[in-house]
């Protein structure tokens, strides 16, 4: 989903803008995706931030050896340039599947595939040591049975992930919409929040990118930080952690604290 225009920054809920046939369409179809890439004439191009702002996040956390899955189609390219050697394209829209297919035939590292990322079963479990998401589980925020689509997905992304592997969601959601959605039970990830201004910022940055954001025992943003920042995208890194086992065990999701190194 990530390959044309971002949605609007709305919230939770539901919402569309396709129309189809005169059929309403939501950002979590299929049909609404290819008929906008059809309007748009297939032009892609990263959804918030491109890769060079991300960069120092994804060579931290991602070993170049990493088989990586990357939740729609942006400019995976990069990465490839940047010395990754396998990155697994998937997206909802089987037309901008094909146009990335025919425009990245000859870069092997890269592989694009139909897939809807609320059902990936065609991929085993643990068969991924990273993911990352830029603009999709919004996307789905957005859509019809938003809470249920954003739970389908954050659930498959973690049965992917190998142990120790990690999940970096670049979203326009403050902890208070998005921890929620990682933190459900069946997941098992260490969360920490990183903050990275939104392309054209030209105000003062007050810390620098890879500077972690403390969250609050309720896993809040705290004191001094604006909720919903429209200068900022929300970086999580989720590190998936190894799962308790023995009866009765929960689930334990750990989230950098204030005070918590």
């Amino acid at each position: 989903m990530s390959s044309s225009s971002p949605p609007p920054d709305d919230g939770e809920g539901e919402g569309s803008d396709g129309n189809a046939g005169g059929k309403s369409l939501s950002y979590g179809e299929a049909e609404y995706w290819d008929a906008r890439y059809v309007e748009e004439g297939g032009a892609p191009y990263d959804w918030y931030q491109r890769y060079d702002a991300l960069r120092p996040f994804v060579r931290r956390f991602v070993p170049p050896a990493s088989r990586l899955l990357m939740i729609g189609c942006g400019s995976a390219q990069d990465m490839v340039s940047d010395g990754y050697v396998e990155i697994v394209n998937i997206d909802i829209s089987s037309v901008v599947i094909e146009m990335m297919r025919k425009k990245y035939f000859d870069i092997p590292q890269l592989q694009y595939l139909r897939v809807d990322v609320r059902d990936m079963s065609m991929f085993p479990d643990e068969s991924f040591d990273c993911a990352i998401d830029k603009g999709t589980l919004d996307s789905l925020m957005c859509g019809v049975d938003a809470p249920l689509s954003a739970a389908q997905m954050v659930l498959e992304v973690d049965r992917l992930i190998r142990p120790g592997g990690v999940f970096i969601l670049i979203t326009y959601g403050d902890p208070s919409v998005r921890v929620p959605h990682l933190n459900q039970p069946g997941c098992n990830w260490k969360i920490v929040l990183y903050i990275l201004p939104r392309p054209g910022f030209t105000g003062k940055i007050r810390r620098h990118v890879l500077d972690p954001v403390p969250l609050t025992e309720r896993g809040r943003l705290p004191d001094g930080f604006v909720p919903e920042d429209p200068d900022s995208h929300y970086v999580y890194v989720c590190e998936k952690m190894q799962v308790l086992t023995g009866a009765g065990s929960p689930t334990i999701n750990h989230i950098e604290r204030e005070g918590e190194e």
